[in-house]
């Protein structure tokens, strides 16, 4: 079995942050990933309000860039593989990794968030055949198609903008009268030629069976539905909290975000949590790096005060 002071849990900005300031405390320190270092930000197009980058920078670039930064660290080891399970046993947090144990003294949760889903039939079915959550990875599959977005907010518009380079017509379905996101993104996406606004509508039915082939959409207005035969569907109406291996006893919201103080502690001794897991208002890079520095400030000072919490 494994043995280190720190693991942090999840690769995206918090925890690469949180990764690196452990390693220059030196403090033996294992980044679990699942998959690769970057989180959401390979699923970005381009980040176009992170410090430094006044032209914005493509998501993998920073996620690059951010990974880049960790492997001067011999005491820094990324270990690949999911986590199902977290428990105290004694002194020690064990973590199950791909069913491998590992111990750790203590623990910083940077698991992230996912999108979240319609919640309608065929949905996992066509996840990858038409359905997606990311218009950088699938979004050149449809090119000079016709497709629609769900959503309406930054993430929407933002997707929906690149989108609109490729495709012939693009539907961008919003369950309100306005959109939530920035007016910056809203004068841009209004102005793209090929965009058509679905106001006060939402998707209730998927179409196809080894590949999208339509939509039902339905008035909000007036309760009429109408079929409507795009290809591709890209879903971003926000995020569900990444936390199927905590344990019951760690405080949650309503949401099952996980709740912490301002020095990033959650509810279980030498446990934390950083980043879009956490419950708090404000979700972006810049916040999720601050989250990861503080808690890693705050497993540091755990572990020289000898697990005093």
């Amino acid at each position: 079995m494994k043995r280190f002071e720190a693991a942090v849990i999840g690769a995206g900005p918090a925890g690469i942050v949180a990764a690196l300031y452990l390693a220059r405390f030196g403090v033996k320190t294992a980044l679990l990933e699942k998959s690769a270092p970057g989180g959401l930000l390979l699923q970005t197009f381009e980040v176009e309000n992170y410090p430094g980058f006044p032209k914005g920078v493509k998501g993998y670039e920073l996620a690059d860039l951010l990974s880049e930064h960790l492997q001067s660290y011999a005491n820094l080891s990324l270990v690949i593989g999911g986590v199902t399970e977290l428990r105290r046993e004694g002194k020690s947090l064990m973590l199950k990794v791909d069913g491998e144990l590992l111990e750790a003294e203590c623990v910083i949760i940077c698991s992230g968030v996912g999108y979240r889903k319609l919640g309608l039939p065929g949905e996992d079915r066509l996840l990858g055949k038409g359905l997606s959550h990311c218009a950088m990875c699938d979004g050149h599959f449809f090119r000079g198609q016709k497709v629609g977005v769900v959503g309406g907010g930054n993430s929407a518009l933002e997707e929906s903008l690149h989108l609109s380079k490729m495709v012939s017509e693009l539907h961008l379905i919003h369950r309100r009268d306005a959109f939530r996101a920035a007016p910056l993104y809203v004068d841009r996406i209004k102005s793209a030629g090929n965009v058509v606004m679905e106001y006060n509508s939402v998707v209730t039915a998927l179409h196809g069976d080894d590949g999208l082939e339509g939509i039902t959409l339905k008035r909000l207005t007036t309760g009429e539905e109408e079929f409507l035969p795009v290809r591709g569907l890209f879903v971003f109406i926000g995020f569900e909290p990444v936390v199927p291996f905590l344990p019951e006893e760690i405080g949650r919201d309503d949401r099952g975000f996980i709740i912490t103080d301002a020095e990033m502690r959650a509810s279980i001794p030498g446990v934390f949590a950083a980043g879009d897991i956490r419950s708090k208002l404000c979700r972006q890079i810049v916040t999720a790096a601050g989250d990861g520095a503080t808690a890693a400030h705050a497993a540091n000072s755990y572990l020289e005060q000898g697990h005093a919490h």
